[in-house]
């Protein structure tokens, strides 16, 4: 979580606080990161199949369609889970995705949710 931490540190007018209970990093009010341990209930839906270990993050896509090119070029380390099916949001197991792909999602994550003002100047800073 730590690597998340520096990364969310770098955007501008980011906010950390808690929402249900959980770690969660906002841009003007919205959400665009947050710790996402697993419920009861998608324990449940796991099965037989382990759910994947160490601690996830989830961050949101610009939608739908982006959800699913990101989990198709994203590896093993990106998926989803039934309670996931139709918002535009995946999941990351921090354990298994390497820093640039991680610096990467939760970047897109803060453009997705970021004022276009904000993220035009934040795209022509550098």
């Amino acid at each position: 979580m730590q690597t998340v931490i520096e990364i969310v540190a770098a955007l501008p007018e980011v906010t950390e606080g808690e929402r249900f209970g959980n770690l969660t990093w906002s841009v003007r009010r919205k959400a665009f990161a947050w710790d996402r341990p697993f419920s009861q209930a998608d324990l449940r839906r796991f099965g037989d199949e382990p759910p994947p270990a160490g601690p996830i993050l989830a961050v949101r896509v610009a939608d739908l369609a982006e959800k699913e090119a990101v989990l198709a070029a994203g590896g093993p380390a990106f998926f989803t889970i039934p309670h996931f099916d139709g918002y535009a949001a995946v999941l990351i197991q921090l354990d298994e995705v390497d820093d640039a792909a991680l610096r990467e999602a939760v970047v897109d994550a803060w453009l997705a949710c970021a004022p276009a003002s904000l993220a035009r100047d934040f795209l022509n800073r550098g």
